[in-house]
C-alpha cells in the first residue's frame, strides 16, 4: 500500500512482482536500492547479476533527472548493457511537474509517467522491463 509520509530507502528493500509476458508468468525480484547517497557505491553492486533495472525520477524535483541519468552511466559500466527504463514519478500531481519530456528525450530510454500513489502506469512498466529481460536473455542464449 502506499504511504502518504515521504520514506527514503535505508539499505536495500525486497520485493517481488509477478507479470505475465508472452504467456508466461515471470517473477520479478525487485530490489529497492534508493538513490543518491554516500552509500552509492556499495548498492551499485548490488546490480551485478541483475537482468534489468528501473530507474527513478521524480517528477517534482528536476534534479533527480539528472541522479538517475548518472546512476544508469554507473549501472552499466558495472554491469554492461541490460534493459533499462525510466520511471518518472507522481503523475498524480503533474501540475507540480519540474520536469518535462524535453527533458528526458536525449537520454535514449523508454519512459514510463507513474504514480506510485495511485499505480498508474505501473503495471505497463513492468511488463515492459519483463518483455525486455526476456527477449534479451534470448538474445544471449543464440
Amino acid at each position: 500500500l502506499f504511504d502518504e509520509r515521504y520514506q527514503t530507502t535505508i539499505g536495500v528493500k525486497i520485493d517481488k512482482k509477478v507479470v505475465v509476458v508472452e504467456g508466461r508468468e515471470l517473477t520479478l525480484l525487485i530490489w529497492d536500492l534508493a538513490g543518491e547517497d554516500e552509500m552509492q557505491e556499495v548498492r551499485i553492486s548490488y546490480l551485478r547479476g541483475a537482468s534489468g533495472f528501473i530507474l527513478v525520477a521524480d517528477g517534482c524535483r528536476k534534479a533527480t533527472l539528472a541522479q538517475a541519468a548518472a546512476i544508469r552511466g554507473r549501472a552499466l559500466a558495472a554491469v554492461g548493457e541490460i534493459p533499462c527504463l525510466l520511471a518518472v514519478n507522481k503523475s498524480d500531481c503533474r501540475d507540480q511537474w519540474e520536469v518535462a519530456p524535453r527533458d528526458w528525450d536525449g537520454l535514449g530510454l523508454s519512459v514510463f509517467e507513474t504514480s506510485a500513489k495511485t499505480g498508474d502506469g505501473v503495471e505497463p512498466m513492468f511488463e515492459e522491463l519483463a518483455t525486455r529481460m526476456l527477449r534479451n536473455h534470448a538474445d544471449r542464449k543464440t
